[in-house]
C-alpha cells in the first residue's frame, strides 16, 4: 500500500508506463511503417499551391463526406483504376515537428471518392463552377456552395481568374464571380490527386466481388439487358454538358446541334470520349477528360451514350452499334494516360 501511498512513486511509474506504451505501440510502428512503405517511383509531390490547398480541404471538412481510398470491392472501381495500397499514403510528411499531416482516407462517403479525380475531372473551370454552387453543374447534389472563396467584382482585373454562373445562381447581384487564392488553391490540390500507376513488375491488386451475370429460371445465363444510354449519361456526361445537353456557357460545349455529335462518320465522337479534347480551351472552354477511358467504359456503353445524345435534344443523327464503336476504338487507339 505504501506504493500507492506515495504519488512520486505512483506517478512516475504510470509515466514510464505511458512512455513505454508510446514507443512499442506508436513510434516503433511508425518507423517500421516507414522501412517497409516508401512512394511508388512515379508517385508526384504536390506543388506548393497544391500543399496550400490541402490545408483548405482539411479546414473546410471535406474529409468528412469525400474519401480518398479505393477499397478492393468491384462496387469502388468507378473510383480508380486499382484498390489503393499503403505506398499511395507513404509521401505524406508531418506539417511540422509537433504536427503530423492528415492523409485523408475518410472514413464516409456521403460524396464521390476522390482518389483519382484529377484524372476522372480535370478542369479547372468545373471545379471553380462546382465549388461557388454545386448545383450549377450536378442539380441533385446535396453539398455545400462555398461562396465565400470568391467575390463579385464589375469588372475582371489583370490575373483574375473568372468563374461561368448561371444567371440563376448569382442571387440577384451583377457583375463577374472572380476566384480567391484559397479557391485556386483548394482545386490545385484536386486537380493533384490522380492514383500512381504501378511498376509493371509489382503484384497488381485486384477488385474482389464481382457481380455474375443473372440468371434465368432453368439456371442459364439470361440475355443481356439493352443498355440505358440516358443512364450512362447522367453517370458520365451530365456534370459538364448538362441534362438538357446545352452545356455550361463558358465553360462546357453544348452537344445539342453539336456538328461532332451529329457527324455521319462518328469516329471523332469517339476518340474525344476515348482520348479527352482540349482544343477549345482558347473559346473558354475546359479541358475534357479521357471520359471513356478513364471509367473503363465498354464498347457497348459508349455505343448507348452516343445514341443518346445523338437523338436527344432535337438531335436527329443515325445511331451507332456497338460493333462499329469498338472497331473505332481499336482504330483511334488509347492515348489518355
Amino acid at each position: 500500500m505504501e506504493f500507492f501511498n506515495n504519488h512520486t512513486k505512483l506517478f512516475t511509474t504510470a509515466f514510464l508506463l505511458f512512455v513505454g506504451l508510446t514507443i512499442f505501440v506508436c513510434i516503433i510502428p511508425a518507423l517500421n511503417n516507414q522501412t517497409n512503405n516508401a512512394p511508388l517511383p512515379f508517385a508526384q509531390p504536390l506543388s506548393e499551391e497544391a500543399i496550400k490547398g490541402k490545408a483548405v480541404f482539411i479546414s473546410n471538412g471535406c474529409v468528412a463526406c469525400h474519401t480518398q481510398q479505393v477499397r478492393n470491392v468491384d462496387m469502388d472501381k468507378v473510383w480508380g483504376e486499382r484498390p489503393s495500397i499503403a505506398a499511395d499514403y507513404a509521401d505524406n510528411h508531418r506539417t511540422d515537428f509537433w504536427r503530423n499531416t492528415a492523409t485523408l482516407m475518410g472514413t464516409e462517403r456521403t460524396g464521390p471518392d476522390l482518389t483519382n479525380i484529377g484524372s476522372r475531372q480535370p478542369s479547372k473551370e468545373w471545379h471553380l463552377s462546382h465549388l461557388f454552387n454545386p448545383r450549377i453543374v450536378v442539380k441533385e447534389s446535396i453539398m455545400p456552395a462555398y461562396p465565400w472563396m470568391f467575390e463579385i467584382k464589375e469588372k475582371k482585373e489583370k490575373g483574375d481568374v473568372s468563374v461561368s454562373v448561371p444567371e440563376e445562381y448569382m442571387n440577384g447581384e451583377k457583375g463577374t464571380v472572380v476566384a480567391k487564392a484559397e479557391a485556386l488553391q483548394l482545386v490545385a490540390y484536386i486537380q493533384a490527386l490522380k492514383q500512381t500507376k504501378l511498376p509493371g513488375d509489382a503484384p497488381q491488386p485486384v477488385f474482389l466481388y464481382k457481380k455474375t451475370g443473372e440468371l434465368t429460371t432453368d439456371g442459364k445465363s439470361a440475355a443481356p439487358k439493352e443498355l440505358n444510354g440516358a443512364m450512362l449519361y447522367t453517370n458520365n456526361c451530365q456534370s459538364c454538358h448538362q441534362q438538357n445537353g446545352e452545356g455550361l456557357k463558358g465553360a462546357f460545349p453544348p452537344l445539342k446541334g453539336s456538328k461532332v455529335v451529329l457527324d455521319e462518320n462518328p469516329e471523332l465522337l469517339v476518340d474525344i470520349i476515348m482520348n479527352g479534347y482540349s482544343g477549345r480551351e482558347k473559346e473558354g472552354f475546359g479541358a475534357m477528360p479521357a471520359v471513356g477511358t478513364n471509367n473503363r467504359l465498354k464498347a457497348e456503353e459508349i455505343a448507348a451514350i452516343m445514341n443518346h445524345e445523338r437523338t436527344s435534344w432535337g438531335n436527329n443523327a443515325k445511331k451507332v452499334t456497338a460493333d462499329q464503336v469498338q472497331k473505332l476504338m481499336d482504330k483511334v487507339k488509347v492515348t489518355a494516360k
